[in-house]
């Protein structure tokens, strides 16, 4: 190419949040750039569980995963398709006495976000939802969470920015970024060069390296959340489905596949997970304490993906510390589908209007006592 792409912002990575984030800039008229190192949604955002849910979150993201639970459900008018989107309810189990005090802990201190959550003993649980297994004492139930399919909804926003007019760039895995006075400047591997006054580090697991260039390292792990998929079954769990305290999730698709996660699996390379047998067994012995109906069900597909954590396990979402124009959003700890929209949202109107309408400080970069 003669001379570098110019644009007002720069995205890098191209997964539900850097792909919404460039769909809120562009529908505003904000002119965008994407760069994906592979395609849109082909990592974590596309390979994910697909859960929905807003229940369970830290109270500092709820404000955020309420707006964006609104934009899910505006999902037609905004992308064209639904996504297979459903709010089928999330419901909560608890294993033990103790986990259930946990759920009622919880729901108190979520009341006034409008989650709605309902409590339910283990008669209740029964009468509601007779194929849940004996070893949960009770549940909390999310009526308007949901689920919805990955592998359409992420790689569906950057095919949406494209339409609003972003410039949306895969296979373009990123050598170099230099910041000139008030300018980014980019160097792709396969050529492409693009500068922007604005950078949006939305580079997944791979964010920590790029906050590193910026004299910004945080304390970031990868994980690889192992899942698998069953074999059409008959129509039973009506609910998405996880567990106080983790260790398994569930839920059933309309052609009757149950999608179950839990665990982790292992690294092949920088790009590339596996679940691991250990983690697939894992996950199939607790399914059949908590599903008895999955009981001899055939997996006929495992996968992982790689996720990046941080010690608290919140997210980075907002301003460098040390470079005006640089903007974070990373570290989503296996829970970034369902608030990613609204996140891209978040730092849209932080290059538009200088703000985010939603509160972003309990996730600064700041909060790391590396940096200054």
């Amino acid at each position: 190419m003669s001379g570098p792409l110019s644009s007002e912002v720069i995205v890098l990575g191209g997964g539900i949040v850097g792909a919404s984030a460039a769909f809120w800039l562009a529908r505003h008229g904000t002119p965008v750039t994407l760069l994906e190192r592979d395609f849109c949604g082909s990592h974590s955002s596309g390979v994910n569980y697909g859960g929905v849910r807003r229940q369970g979150r830290p109270l500092t993201q709820l404000p955020l995963s309420q707006r964006a639970h609104e934009i899910w459900g505006e999902l037609p008018g905004l992308l064209g398709i639904d996504g297979e989107y459903l709010r089928s309810g999330h419901l909560k189990l608890a294993r033990s006495d103790a986990d259930m005090e946990r759920l009622v802990a919880y729901a108190h201190a979520s009341r006034g976000f409008g989650l709605d959550l309902q409590l339910l003993d283990r008669q209740q649980l029964r009468q509601r939802f007779p194929w849940i297994g004996d070893v949960a004492v009770g549940a909390s139930l999310c009526p308007d969470d949901g689920h919805a399919n990955p592998r359409l909804v992420s790689p569906a926003f950057a095919q949406a920015a494209k339409r609003a007019g972003a410039r949306v760039f895969e296979q373009s895995t990123v050598e170099t970024v230099e910041h000139h006075g008030t300018l980014f400047k980019v160097r792709c591997a396969n050529g492409l060069q693009a500068e922007a006054p604005w950078l949006l580090n939305c580079a997944g697991a791979w964010a920590g390296t790029v906050a590193g260039w910026f004299d910004e390292a945080v304390p970031m792990h990868s994980g690889h959340p192992a899942m698998l998929v069953t074999e059409p079954l008959a129509r039973v769990m009506d609910v998405s489905t996880g567990v106080e305290g983790g260790g398994i999730y569930a839920r059933q698709v309309a052609r009757g596949n149950c999608v179950l996660g839990g665990g982790q699996g292992f690294a092949l390379d920088a790009s590339t997970a596996r679940p691991g047998q250990a983690a697939v067994l894992d996950i199939l012995r607790n399914a059949a304490e908590l599903y008895p109906f999955l009981t001899g069900a055939q997996a006929i597909r495992t996968w992982s993906g790689t996720e990046g954590y941080l010690p608290d396990r919140e997210p980075v979402i907002g301003p460098s510390s040390t470079t005006p124009g640089l903007l974070h959003a990373f570290g989503f700890a296996g829970a970034g589908f369902q608030i990613g929209p609204a996140v891209g949202e978040a730092l849209a109107q932080w290059v538009c209007e200088g703000r985010s309408a939603q509160p972003l400080d309990a996730f600064s970069i700041h909060r790391f006592p590396s940096i200054a």
